[in-house]
């Protein structure tokens, strides 16, 4: 595995960019300047992030999310040798 995280990535399984391998080594991510830890999708390429508000639910039991645009920074939360 390469020791950048991926452009984009979701914590949902239904979703075409999550990625199981990745989230279990741990994926932080800096949303302008910040470490945000309700973060649900991020894409570097574009500039965004969706993150989760509060403790809303929409029809289907997934939390309420807003979209918002900055300067995204993902990283991983463990060396490339210290994952399980």
């Amino acid at each position: 595995m390469s020791d950048n995280p991926p452009d984009r990535l979701s914590i949902h399984p239904g979703n075409p960019h999550y990625d199981s391998a990745v989230l279990e080594r741990g994926v932080g991510v800096r949303f302008k300047g910040v470490d945000k830890t309700n973060v649900e999708e991020y894409c570097v390429s574009e500039g965004w992030v969706r993150l989760a508000v509060g403790n809303a639910k929409d029809r289907a039991g997934n939390p309420m999310t807003v979209k918002l645009s900055g300067l995204v920074e993902p990283y991983f939360q463990t060396p490339a040798g210290e994952a399980e």
